[in-house]
């Protein structure tokens, strides 16, 4: 009962540290790697870049952290899915740490731009396109599909096992669907509709502040929630 209690906060904080890390990072980045004359802004702001890059690798290794933390709890319910909830989230970190590569290839890139004393662009300009490609493809993969099916899965079990309220598990798995039905959006390249993360971003912060708080419901807990639906129907 300890060790679940133990894993249910160590989940909760890395749930919360992902989130952060991640968000202040795109916030970082974005509006250097975007705008029309990146090749001498990011030399320019190298410190930010690197600081936004280090927050996304941060916002990675705790992505994996959660799976390798949670899957003791969920091996209990379905070894299956718990093997592929693990999978999934550490090929989401491998995706977002290739987008960090590819930023920090680009900040190299620009440096060079800008010590050859602007010469032809075309070179560097055909260069930078390739590595945001590179970055923009790790993200949309990462965040699009593989999040989205991690969190399809998690939340599948988490509704099965009752290991938290149903209404909470729910609300993640509609979340999850949501963020899959962008991904499909943008990969036909239409205009990702941004509002359809942030069902599942509230979600991941109220799942995350239950864990830390409540924790998973033990087994007699989830037994007694049992016989209570069985009387009621």
């Amino acid at each position: 009962m300890k060790n679940n209690i133990k894993t249910a906060r160590i989940v909760g904080a890395l749930f919360i540290v992902a989130t952060v890390a991640y968000t202040f990072g795109v916030v970082l980045l974005d509006p250097f790697l975007y705008g029309s004359h990146y090749l001498t802004t990011v030399s320019a702001n190298e410190n930010i870049l690197i600081i936004g890059a280090f927050l996304v690798l941060i916002d990675a290794v705790a992505v994996a952290g959660i799976a390798i933390a949670i899957y003791p709890i969920l091996k209990k319910h379905n070894e299956a899915l718990a093997l592929g909830y693990v999978g999934a989230r550490i090929g989401e970190s491998v995706l977002f740490s290739v987008n960090v590569i590819a930023t920090l290839t680009l900040l190299t890139l620009s440096q060079e731009f800008v010590k050859a004393g602007s010469p032809d662009a075309s070179y560097y300009q055909t260069l930078g396109t390739v590595l945001l490609a590179a970055g923009n493809w790790a993200y949309l993969l990462g965040l699009g599909l593989v999040f989205a099916l991690s969190a399809l899965i998690l939340n599948f079990v988490l509704y099965q096992s009752k290991l938290v309220p149903r209404w909470l598990s729910a609300w993640g798995f509609i979340g999850a669907a949501l963020v899959f039905a962008n991904f499909l959006v943008e990969s036909f390249g239409m205009k990702p509709v941004e509002i359809l993360f942030i069902p599942i971003a509230v979600q991941e912060m109220a799942f995350a502040v239950w864990l830390i708080i409540k924790g998973f419901n033990s087994p007699a807990t989830i037994s007694v929630a049992t016989k209570t639906d069985v009387n009621e129907a």
